[in-house]
């Protein structure tokens, strides 16, 4: 007698009934959604928060290279997958360096508002504005290299509701100006209009993790570099995920120590001490090279990495909150 059949919901293919999961793609068969399910999939899924993690996570911290060099070899299930390990732990970073950015960005706010230049501008003086702002020849902008304008006359634009284009007039720009000289215009009056440095600043650290993904690729490539004949691309973008995730990790502590109780700098200082010494233990066990020669590979990586990659992520990050502020 033929059994009865039953269609996947995934991948739309037929298979025997009794299956608890598809033969085909390996969805459960009978996976009704509900809260608890849709919840589920999205922890388990997105991060992968399993028992692999916790049997990651002391090699992670104490055993420099050991996850990286354990990958390569072929213990793909036995430990967290690295790009895994390196999203996790950078989400518990960046939620917990949220705390001490809102605190940054409403200290910025403060000050810029103990500086603000109050203007009341009452009906019966818009044509007088109007009027006096006609007789302005080009010399009465004060624009400057240093973006210094005429903020009486600015302000007072502001209060009319005068049309954008005759503040970008009054802030000095030229009528032919450029996309991205408009665009600096924009921002800069944006950002005097609202006196939030604060949100700028909100703008940059929300970029870090865009300016990471750029950044992270570009440090296994100055490893791929250094180590040409070793391996291929995708072997050091292990290692760098590794790697970047115990960064995250060091810093998330240094994070909770200045919510809990204000540091030191020297604090700060040894904990850069001890990923530098980190870096090279994990470069000493992944790489398998002489000691002597893995301590200038990993000086040479380290000076590449902040005078040069530093710089490009710090410009991905300006890119961000020029565009997107």
């Amino acid at each position: 007698m033929k059994k009865s059949q039953e269609t996947c919901k995934n991948c739309e293919n037929d298979f025997e009934q009794g299956y608890n999961f598809c033969p085909h793609c390996g969805q459960k068969s009978n996976d009704e959604l509900t809260v608890s399910v849709l919840f589920y999939n999205t922890i388990s899924n997105y991060f992968s928060v399993d028992a692999r993690f916790f049997k990651s996570f002391i090699p992670l911290m104490f055993k420099p290279g050991y996850l990286a060099k354990r990958f390569v070899e072929g213990k793909r299930l036995l430990y967290l997958h690295p790009a895994q390990m390196y999203l996790f732990i950078s989400v518990v970073f960046f939620f917990l360096f949220s705390f001490i950015s809102r605190d940054q960005v409403k200290t910025v706010n403060n000050a810029l508002k103990k500086g603000e230049i109050p203007v009341v501008i009452h009906d019966s003086l818009k044509t007088q504005v109007i009027d006096s702002l006609k007789n302005v020849t080009t010399a009465d902008y004060v624009l400057k290299d240093d973006f210094s304008f005429n903020q009486r006359t600015v302000d007072s634009l502001i209060a009319i509701d005068a049309p954008e284009e005759d503040i970008y007039t009054a802030m000095g720009m030229d009528s032919d100006a450029g996309f991205f000289k408009r665009r600096l215009y924009t921002q800069i009056l944006k950002f005097y209009e609202q006196r939030n440095g604060g949100s700028i600043l909100q703008v940059f650290y929300d970029s870090i993790p865009i300016a990471m993904f750029f950044l992270l690729p570009i440090f296994a490539f100055i490893l791929k570099l250094l180590y040409y004949r070793k391996a291929s691309f995708s072997y050091h973008l292990v290692f760098s995920l590794y790697f970047f995730a115990f960064i995250f990790m060091a810093f998330s502590f240094l994070v909770l120590v200045d919510l809990i109780w204000k540091p030191q700098s020297r604090l700060n200082t040894l904990v850069l001490i001890l990923i530098f010494i980190y870096f090279y233990l994990a470069v000493l066990k992944f790489y398998n090279q002489g000691k002597l020669k893995s301590l200038f590979k990993s000086i040479v990586a380290a000076f590449s990495f902040i005078l040069m990659v530093i710089p490009a992520a710090v410009v991905v990050m300006f890119m961000v909150a020029f565009f997107f502020y």
